[in-house]
């Protein structure tokens, strides 16, 4: 079965339990802080292996000591879905191991 766009309703009751992360343009966004630029790329990389195994991909923006998540699913139109607050919660549960800062 296809995905489907998520309700605001459902959007902000997902966004209640994923901290730091919001919902602008059609997409759920977060950056997270690092000590450094090693642990930051290292969670790139990390994110990237989750991606190759749910075959859902965001877009992520490497900084210096920072990474920028932001995703939505292409097939529905560009619109947030399961897929994108399901990718978001596994990208929330890798970060602590990485150093992300709250």
């Amino acid at each position: 079965m296809a995905p489907r766009p998520l309700t605001p309703q459902e959007i902000e009751a997902a966004l209640a339990e994923l901290p730091g992360w919001e919902f602008a343009e059609d997409r759920l966004r977060r950056t997270y802080s690092f000590a450094g630029h090693f642990p930051a790329a290292a969670m790139v990389l990390h994110v990237a292996q989750i991606q190759e195994e749910t075959n859902h991909h965001a877009d992520l923006l490497l900084g210096y000591d920072s990474v920028g998540v932001s995703v939505n699913t292409h097939s529905v139109g560009g619109k947030v879905t399961e897929l994108d607050v399901g990718l978001a919660r596994r990208i929330e549960g890798i970060a602590p191991s990485h150093g992300a800062r709250p």
